[in-house]
């Protein structure tokens, strides 16, 4: 894609889960300044379930719920309102070995529950019903490539008449024989509310040849063993105020971004 036919967008809300950094103000205290909370919860809890499916909702789902919520509370829009894409390298990488697992050794006893949890698109559905959003919802994977070409796919919804779109990206540990073959650690997710126009980071992408990426920021080290750390240059560029950032879009092809801070995002820089 040549820069005459850059995709733009402005980022109006974020939400962000990694362990031990369970939001966004806490992930830019520690991409600014080292700062960890001190006591941060060992897994997100979205209150948009109802006790029971919190509860019973894995990992994948409630980091996703968690940075969705998120992202559409700092946006000030209304969930319901948006359509949304969510993307994911592996789903749940947990809930799969054990599906694996099970169908070698005893086929009869898969559970009901893991079972409707193993699609690929089980945190969308859990989000529009708990949501209760009816517009489209797109389930994205594509290995490490996976964020980028979501954020594509959000962009170009706004390009061709989206007025907002939201933007989630998580993955979970790998465990079991899987974890031999795919290797993904701790529990990640974030979210991006995207607007034609706005008072917020103004991002401008463009796709390139070449595969070189940058080496990783504060947030990129903290979460690089888990699939979707793919993003956090992004998020890294976002908490400190760079202006660009590279994301890998496939084999031999990258996803470069330059970011322009708002008045918004300056005075979030400036007073945390």
């Amino acid at each position: 894609m040549s820069a005459p036919h850059a995709l733009t967008a402005t980022i109006a809300g974020v939400g962000f889960w990694a362990d031990g950094l369970p939001d966004w103000d806490a992930a830019r205290a520690f991409a600014r300044d080292g700062v960890r909370p001190e006591a941060a919860p060992s897994r997100p809890s979205p209150q948009l379930l109802a006790p029971n499916e919190r509860r019973r909702a894995p990992g994948s789902v409630a980091v996703a719920l968690e940075v969705a919520m998120a992202a559409c509370r700092d946006a000030g829009i209304t969930p319901e309102t948006l359509p949304s894409v969510f993307a994911s390298t592996h789903g749940d990488l947990g809930i799969t070995d054990y599906m694996c697992d099970t169908l070698a050794t005893d086929p009869t006893a898969i559970s009901p529950t893991k079972f409707h949890n193993s699609v690929h698109n089980a945190a969308a559905g859990y989000w529009t019903i708990g949501a209760g959003c009816t517009e489209a919802t797109t389930a994205i994977s594509a290995y490490d490539a996976t964020f980028a070409q979501g954020l594509l796919e959000a962009m170009m919804q706004l390009a061709t008449g989206s007025p907002a779109v939201l933007l989630v990206a998580y993955d979970t540990a790998s465990t079991g024989l899987l974890g031999t073959v795919t290797h993904s650690e701790g529990l990640l997710g974030a979210a991006l509310v995207l607007v034609r126009d706005g008072d917020g980071p103004h991002v401008r992408a463009t796709l390139r040849d070449g595969a070189d990426l940058e080496s990783p920021g504060p947030l990129g080290i903290h979460a690089e063993r888990n699939a979707m750390s793919q993003m956090l240059p992004l998020f890294d560029a976002l908490a400190t105020g760079g202006v660009r950032a590279l994301l890998r879009a496939g084999p031999h092809r990258a996803l470069a971004l330059e970011i322009t801070h708002g008045p918004q995002a300056q005075g979030a820089s400036a007073h945390g």
